[in-house]
């Protein structure tokens, strides 16, 4: 016989092609015997049809085509024998899927089957329209279907609930035949009929409201006394697991229930004891134990509130984070993050069990704990648990050490309860993980060290032995040589100590030298070496004794290869050489920097950049004028991508030294305008570049009546014994005082800043259960632009969970949404949820502000949406 006949039997191709060495071998092989079957099938081979339809599904398998088979199988299932049948609807089901044309023709045949006398034929029917069944066909043979959910072989009645689950997939309008049949299938006793009539009456549940009403009123008893009978079932082999009797059927019980005591109190208040016995009776120290007990847990949470029920729950849930199956563990911490919005104060008593897991030596598990600590952190904690976690942080892996920085600063920064503690979490993380520390983050550290005048000794101090122990920590000699540069002489004097403080002698050599080494040993990071060489020139003025010692090592980088560090050495030196009487002006203290600016930079609530045309300005809390880029990345952040472009020409080296956009400015005095760079002023105070025109002098106002230039040149740049400078440089939108910026002169001269109009709140919304209330402020100078402060306020007893506020606002509206403090709005009134808008009026003073507004939430796991108009906001807005 030809060893590739259509005659050949399965386990003969299986060997041959088992034999194969190569993939073209096999490739051989399988085209022998596919131009085999192919010519039985022209030859209608009636006697080899099932085994040519087996060996065609085995080449299936291997992944070669096979669709010139698909006849064939329907030929197999219109055959009348058992095994004829049995391999076409095998065939059916491997080589065909529910998009195939051909299935059509087989409905008949399938319709046929269903009404068999024989049961099992019945069955290969069942089990090939539940695999491969379309929408068309489910609508066909859902009668029979229906039918078969009632006949006696309880085998059938499995399969045909089964089938049953996809028909109502399929064709959900058919979900209200299958209710009563379905509720029929709750009594029954074998264990396989039982389970899948469970089934089916979830899915019915999540596709029929009406089905899910009828089951809650008529079925929920049943299944409370079924969970029951399960629980307190004798030993059963056929069902015993890990002397478990079916977990399988308690688990489907309790999903069931958890879909039925959703929203429903009365329904919830049936299961509660059921669920408490399940809780208490189901035994953890086997898999199958542990795997009712969470679907347990998943149940109580869903279910209406019952707080003993919960605590329970969560108690659980502690318990497997003992467990040494990190599976368990990493599912209780999920639960454990959904459950803390529901009872906080349950998943507190878990708190120094949470917090072993962050060292957990499964990555998954130690970042999931680190979210669940961040979200268990309130203000009653904070201090127990970023200890923890910062002595966690010197040990912990490297991989590990970003995540955990990150969040610890979070942590501090949000719940920080006093300046001092914050600035020693900071520099605790700073020493230990300082390279790991985002450049926001250090930022803000400044900003807070800059607004406590009280602990500025203190912590230049800190940061002075912080920097002897962790000199390797780049962003942590950052810090500090701002610190030394802006707090020198308080580091070296002493002063400010506080009362915890240990004495510490430091030499105005000492703090040089801190600042000469980091400048050499961080020879690739330009940001580092710049921010010492403004160090430099600030001690200069706070060290008169090392002045010369500054300017030598000022003067060594003027060979510098890197353009940013060579321009510094030269202007500084400079500065140190010709301009004294300019120098104590230039090198004073930063002006304090706005911590609420900053912080609302942070969240996106500034622009990172400023368009001219807008001439957009900040005004920060000392009266200085500033494009809205924060101040940290102009003064500090030197290889920022954000820092504005200068538009001066290349000797413009101030804009450079405080980060100043010296734009083009313009005065008028009478019919005369004339107009002159700012940064050409200043290269005229400073003796850089070439001298001014005498017209270009004109525009000084004040001094146009001088008409000799050298006399012009000696008031300017006898300028620090002034009181008054009568020089203006303004930006081409109106902009800022140029000698403002440059904090040169008294206090009492400087220009101050408008605070605008005020505008009282208003109560925006408000329904039975949420209250919305808008705060309005201007930016000064410019009144087309409102900014709103909404404060959301939950009136009901139910926390709302994934919360969003949603605004439109007409075509003459410019509308600008920062993201909201948090998404979970805490009930009762016991918090609230902040979120900042922008709002730009193109047609101020002729149309008044109007918006609508819609806010999502989930209630209960369920989603709700409200709606509304705000119309009352105050005039002139």
């Amino acid at each position: 016989m030809n060893p590739f006949s259509s005659g050949t039997r399965l386990r003969d191709m299986i060997r041959s092609i088992r034999a194969c060495k190569t993939a073209a071998e096999e490739r051989a092989v399988v085209r022998k015997e596919c131009a085999s079957i192919r010519a039985a099938v022209s030859d209608n081979d009636n006697d080899y049809r099932h085994r040519n339809m087996a060996k065609l599904m085995f080449i299936h398998m291997l992944g070669y085509p096979t669709h010139f088979g698909q006849m064939e199988c329907l030929k197999l299932i219109a055959a009348p024998g058992f095994p004829e049948k049995r391999i076409g609807y095998l065939g059916l089901m491997l080589l065909l899927d529910e998009r195939q044309e051909v299935l059509m023709l087989v409905t008949n045949s399938l319709k046929q089957d269903l009404n068999h006398t024989n049961q099992y034929i019945v069955g290969l029917a069942l089990c090939a329209l539940g695999n491969i069944s379309s929408a068309e066909m489910s609508r066909d043979l859902a009668p029979e279907v229906e039918r078969l959910l009632q006949f006696r072989d309880p085998n059938i009645r499995k399969k045909a609930a089964l089938c049953s689950i996809r028909i109502i997939k399929k064709v959900p309008d058919l979900a209200e035949n299958f209710v009563n049949p379905a509720t029929s299938l709750l009594k029954e006793k074998h264990h396989g009929v039982l389970l899948t009539g469970i089934q089916l009456c979830t899915d019915l549940c999540k596709v029929s409201t009406e089905a899910l009403e009828y089951l809650r009123k008529k079925c929920t008893e049943g299944l409370v006394k079924v969970l029951k009978d399960a629980v307190n079932s004798p030993y059963a082999p056929e069902f015993d697991i890990s002397g478990i009797a079916d977990p399988f059927l308690h688990i489907r019980l309790l999903r069931l229930l958890r879909v039925l005591g959703h929203g429903d109190t009365d329904a919830s208040d049936c299961m509660n004891d059921i669920l408490a016995q399940v809780a208490t009776k189901t035994e953890s120290n086997k898999n199958a134990g542990n795997a009712i007990l969470y679907e347990c847990v998943e149940t109580i949470m869903s279910i209406e509130d019952s707080s003993g029920l919960r605590v329970l729950a969560i108690n659980i849930l502690g318990r497997f984070l003992s467990n040494r199956d990190n599976n368990i563990r990493y599912v209780a911490l999920n639960m454990l993050m959904r459950a803390i919005t529901v009872d906080s104060q349950a998943v507190q008593r878990h708190r120094v069990t949470i917090l072993e897991c962050v060292k957990d030596s499964d990555a998954s598990i130690r970042k999931k704990s680190l979210e669940l600590v961040c979200l268990l952190v309130n203000e009653n904690n904070v201090m127990s648990l970023s200890k923890e976690l910062i002595d966690y942080l010197e040990v912990s892996d490297q991989e590990f050490k970003g995540d955990l920085t990150e969040k610890i600063c979070s942590i501090v920064e949000k719940f920080s309860p006093e300046k001092i503690w914050y600035i020693d979490q900071m520099l605790k993380v700073l020493s230990v993980a300082g390279n790991y520390v985002n450049d926001e983050v250090w930022h803000a550290l400044i900003v807070v060290i800059s607004n406590a005048s009280n602990l500025h000794g203190y912590t230049v101090r800190l940061l002075y032995r912080a920097v002897q122990l962790s000199g390797e920590q780049e962003i942590l000699v950052r810090v500090a040589v701002w610190c030394i540069g802006e707090y020198g002489e308080m580091l070296v004097n002493s002063m400010g100590m506080l009362e915890k403080e240990e004495p510490i002698t430091v030499t105005e050599c000492d703090a040089i030298d801190v600042i000469e080494s980091a400048y050499k040993q961080y020879t690739t990071d330009l940001t580092t070496r710049a921010m010492c060489l403004v160090a430099l020139l600030k001690l200069s003025c706070r060290f008169p004794s090392s002045s010369q010692r500054i300017q030598d090592i000022i003067a060594q980088n003027k060979g510098s290869l890197l353009l940013e560090l060579q321009q510094r050495s030269i202007e500084f030196d400079s500065i140190l050489q010709k301009h004294q009487n300019i120098r104590s002006a230039l090198c004073e203290r930063m002006p304090v920097l706005d911590e609420s600016a900053y912080s609302g930079r942070r969240a996106g609530s500034l622009q990172a950049a400023v368009s001219t045309s807008q001439g957009a300005v900040l005004n920060l809390s000392n009266g200085v004028g500033k494009p809205s880029a924060a101040p940290l990345v102009d003064l500090l952040d030197l290889s920022s991508d954000e820092t504005p472009v200068p538009n001066s020409s290349g000797n413009d080296f101030l804009h450079d030294l405080l980060g100043v956009d010296l734009s083009i400015g313009s005065t008028q005095t009478g019919t005369n305008q004339a107009q002159k760079s700012g940064a050409d002023v200043l290269m005229d105070l400073l003796s850089i570049g070439t001298l001014p025109s005498q017209s270009s002098l004109s525009s000084l106002d004040g001094l146009s009546s001088s008409k000799d230039n050298s006399a012009s040149i000696d008031v300017l740049e006898d300028l620090s014994s002034h009181t008054t400078l009568p020089v203006q440089a303004s930006t081409a939108s109106g902009g800022f005082p140029m000698m403002d910026l440059l904090d040169a002169l008294p206090p009492s001269e400087k220009k101050r800043e408008d605070s605008g109009p005020t505008y009282p709140s208003v109560v925006a919304y408000e329904s039975s259960s949420l209250r919305i209330t808008f705060n309005f402020s201007k930016q000064p100078g410019n009144v087309q632009t409102t900014l709103v402060e909404a404060n959301f306020v939950n009136k009901s007893s139910n926390a709302y969970a994934d919360f969003i506020f949603q605004a439109a606002v007409p075509k003459f509206l410019q509308l600008h949404l920062d993201p909201a403090s948090s998404n979970v709005l805490p009930a009762s009134g016991n918090g609230s949820i902040i979120q900042k808008l922008r709002v730009v009026n193109s047609q101020h003073g002729k149309k008044s502000l109007v918006m609508r507004i819609r806010i999502a939430y989930k209630l209960n796991d369920k989603d709700v949406k409200e709606e509304g108009q705000i119309s009352n906001f105050p005039p002139g807005l």
